[in-house]
């Protein structure tokens, strides 16, 4: 694999710095540094993975995996780490800081055609589990994303997923991006601040986000792409998001410690399938429950139709993702992509 770039190590470790202190009290943070096998507590395989918003429910296979013991029976040191926008976690893989992120695979497209090679190795999910909310005050003048043009519309970060999904809908929608703004409010609090003081007319956000915002009355739901039929709809097929990718020339060189991960994550997407979201609510630390007990299993439910049960890449999902990409990202629309370099279903296809 080419050698990545590197990215200014100030960034980075400050951006390290923040994910520590975010998520300390939650994550079972494995010991040494963290090369990427070898060398841990009982001669367990250390892996840093690098979430994009480890409270968010998109992402709630990481932090359910753990608590479930699941990473510590495979026998490996999994530290987890939190970033509220995912091309901040996509940041700190390419500088070679972590060993894997779990955040949109349409990172891996856009990664390829600028010369880094990165590949899902587990898809959790098929569906975005986004959700385009208008805020009360713009209701009125934003029924549909054809009335984004001149909007300022909330995005957890510049380049971040939501960032292109947002796009994609205004584009898709008969609207340029160039008459939109998309407007970088992180999500949880920060974007439910920004909804009600209207520095934002709408935005795109996840639960627990969501139903904090229908349970506040700030907002009301535009676009909802929880579901296959909601990704269809909004987005013209599968779109497939939450996933754990990693560095393929890491992976091609650590595919133990990479199976060990796989079958980690299949176990537990396996018991989400078996389980109540009263009983996955259960099993996640207390402070994700913001909004409280009874709303935190709500939001859990209406995002559980999105997670795949084995891991594996929907079939059609890569193309769908080319073909939304590809109509705002001039990069995209030019260039080669080889999708099956994007994804494996090597690992998950073994696991038990």
């Amino acid at each position: 694999m080419r050698t990545l770039s590197r990215i200014s190590a100030a960034a980075v470790a400050g951006a390290l710095c923040l994910a520590l202190a975010a998520c300390a009290n939650d994550a079972q943070v494995g010991g040494g540094s963290g090369g990427g096998s070898g060398g841990g507590s009982g001669g367990a395989d250390q892996v840093k993975i690098m979430v994009g918003g480890l409270d968010k429910i998109i992402y709630l296979p990481a932090m359910l995996t753990q608590k479930l013991g699941y990473f510590k029976a495979e026998g490996v040191d999994v530290q987890l780490l939190t970033e509220p926008a995912g091309v901040q976690a996509t940041t700190s893989l390419v500088a070679g800081d972590v060993q894997g992120v779990v955040g949109f695979y349409d990172h891996t497209l856009d990664l390829q055609v600028k010369g880094k090679h990165v590949e899902s190795v587990v898809q959790f999910a098929r569906t975005p589990g986004e959700v385009e909310v208008v805020s009360k005050k713009a209701a009125s003048s934003l029924g549909s994303p054809k009335d984004f043009k001149g909007k300022k519309l909330g995005v957890t970060g510049l380049g971040s997923s939501t960032d292109f999904l947002t796009k994609y809908l205004a584009v898709r929608n008969g609207v340029d991006v160039s008459e939109i703004t998309p407007v970088a409010v992180g999500a949880g609090q920060t974007f439910i601040s920004a909804l009600q003081q209207g520095s934002i007319d709408g935005g795109m956000t996840t639960d627990p986000t969501v139903a904090q915002v229908l349970a506040k009355d700030v907002g009301t739901v535009l676009v909802d792409m929880r579901t296959p039929e909601g990704s269809r709809a909004a987005l013209g097929g599968l779109y497939p998001a939450a996933s754990l990718y990693m560095n393929t020339e890491w992976v091609d060189g650590h595919k133990a410690t990479v199976q060990k991960l796989a079958n980690a994550f299949v176990k537990t997407l396996k018991w989400m399938r078996a389980h109540t979201p009263e009983e996955i609510a259960a099993k996640m630390p207390a402070d994700y429950a913001q909004g409280g007990k009874e709303l935190y299993v709500r939001a859990i439910k209406s995002t559980l139709p999105m997670f795949t049960e084995d891991g594996v890449m929907p079939a059609d999902g890569p193309r769908t993702v080319h073909e939304v990409l590809k109509a705002f990202n001039p990069t995209l629309k030019n260039a080669s992509v080889d999708l099956e370099k994007t994804y494996t279903t090597e690992f998950v296809k073994k696991a038990g």
